[in-house]
């Protein structure tokens, strides 16, 4: 980084990625409900994501910042709980108009928006009602709402990613138990898990 900082510019090709828990805030705003993210920051004392970087209210401030930092590429991730609160049914009319108003402000600037699919955002609905990853139903959810984004942002995003670091969210969240869902055999476990199975559920939700 420092080497960056005295080159006065970014190095040629290097892509910058942000994940919502780190970007957007607004945990509560305009129709959005708890992810399993949320449920683990909130079990502890320590840093939550309730403010963050408020991307949610300055992404066009962001996004000139971005320009004047002059990259051409930036990849986002979507909340699926923003986009469709329950994990499935109807969609959020201010969630998405806030994703396509972010995408266009991208291209505005000519900077091309790259998309993460999931960033260990599941809505804690889905988690609460069979597990998350580790049932079936996840498919018909998951493509569900990879559908609605496909269908609202596919003309203008060509870049997309499926799942963020799938390898993290197995071990971290269902082997070791230090991610969310916080999943973990009390004997294999760093976290302070009160279920799952580390032999496996890691292998369960990479299927």
């Amino acid at each position: 980084m420092q080497r960056c900082l005295q080159q006065e510019r970014l190095p040629e090709g290097l892509r910058l990625r942000i994940s919502r828990f780190c970007f957007s805030g607004a945990v509560d705003d305009d129709g959005r409900i708890p992810s399993i993210w949320d449920t683990y920051v909130h079990s502890s004392d320590g840093p939550t994501e309730d403010i963050a970087c408020d991307g949610y209210h300055k992404y066009k401030e962001d996004v000139r910042l971005m320009y004047n930092m002059r990259l051409d590429a930036f990849r986002l991730s979507i909340s699926w709980p923003r986009l469709i609160p329950s994990g499935r049914g109807p969609v959020n009319p201010k969630g998405l108009r806030f994703y396509k108003n972010f995408i266009d402000e991208l291209i505005r600037y000519g900077i091309e928006p790259h998309v993460t699919l999931y960033h260990n955002d599941l809505p804690q609905a889905l988690e609460d009602e069979y597990g998350g990853w580790i049932d079936q139903t996840i498919i018909n959810d998951f493509t569900a709402f990879a559908d609605v984004c496909f269908r609202e942002f596919g003309s203008k995003v060509k870049s997309w990613w499926t799942i963020n670091e799938p390898n993290m969210l197995a071990w971290g969240g269902y082997d070791l138990g230090v991610s969310p869902p916080m999943h973990c055999s009390p004997q294999f476990g760093i976290g302070n898990c009160s279920k799952g199975n580390s032999s496996t559920e890691p292998y369960i939700a990479l299927r």
